[in-house]
């Protein structure tokens, strides 16, 4: 089945937001790792009959930003999914997409991609759940913009992070950058692309939050901040506190996929 519609990542100017907001990293299908989090950042956890988490909500009516890259490598994708979407629809969440929620979403379409890089573990986790949790997924990834502008274009949010030239941009290039960012056509020694590194010679005044590349430490560089540490990988799921400007960070459970040149933090 091809899907014509570009509903999908078109950016979603929502300056009238302004927090405050606690922004999550690249979570992978650790689901486990997404609850202990939210618990540590003061979210209650709604569940459904089955126990299930359906939805979390914050006593100071805070509101979380995933970068995106929800899916694939770890152990529960719909068990992500299905917290985030319920958070999204109770105005609890904001999400933008990542390059594995976008390839996830095109495998749904029917359309012909590369089943591997862990793709292959959330479509056999789906298979088993029921046709219209499938379907809902189905919409919500879809619907997932390519970056956010929030709190008067102060903030923004996209997956693998964004020059300040392409914010709030619909243009193919910003889509693309905020869902890849910019390769430079070479590799690295383990065979991984290497990509124009955007944020040192970033001097924008929005704060840039954004995942997609694992790092070993949050370091800020220029006002920016790459907030994947790894957590599929054995390394933290962690989190930013916007405004205050304070991180949090949780231990993964274990480490769910293998990564050359990611070391799982020691115990």
């Amino acid at each position: 089945m091809t899907d014509n519609r570009r509903t999908d990542l078109l950016p979603r100017d929502r300056r009238d937001l302004t927090g405050p907001f606690d922004v999550i990293g690249d979570v992978h299908g650790c689901r486990a790792e997404l609850e202990t989090l939210l618990d540590e950042l003061g979210y209650a956890l709604a569940r459904d009959d089955r126990g299930r988490p359906v939805g979390a909500a914050h006593p100071d009516d805070r509101t979380v930003v995933f970068v995106g890259d929800l899916v694939d490598r770890g152990p529960d994708t719909p068990g992500v999914l299905r917290l985030v979407m319920g958070m999204v629809a109770a105005r609890t969440a904001l999400c933008v997409s990542g390059n594995h929620d976008h390839k996830l979403m095109r495998a749904l379409d029917g359309r012909n991609v590369r089943i591997a890089h862990g793709l292959e573990q959330s479509l056999a986790q789906l298979a088993v759940e029921d046709l219209g949790f499938r379907a809902a997924a189905h919409a919500f990834l879809r619907d997932l913009p390519s970056h956010y502008l929030l709190d008067r274009g102060k903030l923004v949010v996209a997956h693998a992070g964004l020059p300040e030239s392409l914010h709030g941009s619909a243009s193919g290039r910003a889509r693309s950058f905020a869902l890849y960012g910019s390769p430079t056509g070479e590799l690295d020694e383990h065979g991984y692309p290497i990509r124009y590194d955007w944020a040192r010679d970033y001097r924008g005044a929005p704060t840039v939050l954004y995942g997609h590349t694992p790092v070993h430490a949050l370091t800020w560089v220029n006002n920016t901040l790459c907030l994947d540490t790894g957590a599929v990988f054995g390394g933290t799921l962690s989190a930013l506190r916007y405004p205050e400007m304070t991180t949090i960070s949780v231990p993964a459970e274990q480490v769910w996929s293998e990564r050359a040149g990611i070391t799982p933090v020691p115990e």
